[in-house]
């Protein structure tokens, strides 16, 4: 066994190991999921991509040959993401529910048949290799885009609340992994891929550094408009004020009526300081309350 080889094992032994705990970063999310009921604002597209991503690898180490460590971590990949996504159908409302069927059964099932079918009999060999390899670039490469859509709701709400912290964490570190594997097996198609899931690792673990702790939203309290009471003996009237004006009484008029007896009218021009609140009681037992 050479050292070049013994390195490969290492690398993707390695994988191997970092690869399981990107598929169990997910867990805490949907035990929440369960303890609320329901999926939230979480999406089911990252593990939709996920699973269909562990189908093709599975499929192109079968058609490689000497792969069994490819095989290995993805038929943990199918079994896992499966199991999210059953979760995820169970807890889910029912238009998130017919609308995620809708597209598990688009890319998990007709995709992945089509690709299947189309490379089984259209080509042969290492062209049927090379052919599927490339789909299974592309396809690593939305798995690690798959993210990028709770990147933006994190930047445009400035929360990382449904960014988990450690599935990009060890996204990044299986990168790394992966990319050593791919490299010293001198297959671009497993190295390649995961040159932009260390980038993108990256600048998701970034912004989780810049909101995990978000800065409280101070709400504008808009100043409530002041309003005079001006009492009279007989029948009460309310009449709006500026809310920019406020200050002091004065007495204006103060007019008996010798037809009604038992009726006193005052008219009162308020001119108030500004913010300040003010009772004035008058003479008259009526009382005049401003700026309450």
């Amino acid at each position: 066994m050479t050292v070049n080889h013994q390195w490969t094992i290492v690398f993707g032994i390695l994988g191997n190991l970092i690869s399981i705990c990107v598929y169990l970063a997910p867990l805490p999310t949907f035990i929440r999921i369960y303890k609320e009921k329901s999926t939230m604002q979480f999406h089911a597209l990252p593990y939709i991509v996920a699973l269909f991503s562990s189908l093709l690898w599975m499929y192109y180490a079968l058609l490689k040959g000497n792969a069994l460590l490819l095989i290995s971590i993805n038929s943990f990949g199918c079994a896992i993401e499966t199991i999210y996504i059953a979760l995820y159908l169970l807890y889910a409302s029912k238009i998130i529910r017919n609308h995620t069927v809708k597209l598990l059964g688009l890319v998990d099932v007709a995709v992945f048949a089509v690709i299947f079918l189309a490379s089984f009999f259209i080509f042969d060999g290492e062209t049927r290799v090379r052919v599927v390899g490339w789909i299974c670039v592309a396809v690593s490469v939305s798995v690690f885009a798959a993210p990028l859509s709770i990147t933006f709701q994190v930047v445009r709400t400035k929360s990382v609340e449904f960014m988990p912290f450690f599935l990009s964490f060890f996204l990044t570190l299986s990168a790394v992994m992966w990319f050593a594997y791919g490299v010293l097996l001198k297959d671009l198609c497993i190295a390649l891929p995961n040159v932009l899931g260390f980038g993108l690792g990256l600048v998701q673990m970034l912004l989780y550094g810049i909101y995990r702790n978000p800065k409280p939203v101070i709400e504008e309290k808009k100043l409530p408009e002041y309003v005079k009471n001006i009492i009279f003996l007989g029948t009460p009237e309310v009449h709006p004020t500026d809310s920019e004006y406020c200050g002091d009484f004065k007495d204006e008029k103060a007019h008996a009526q010798e037809e009604k007896k038992d009726e006193e009218i005052c008219a009162v021009t308020l001119e108030m300081e500004p913010c300040r609140p003010v009772k004035v009681e008058l003479d008259s037992p009526s009382p005049i309350v401003g700026a309450v």
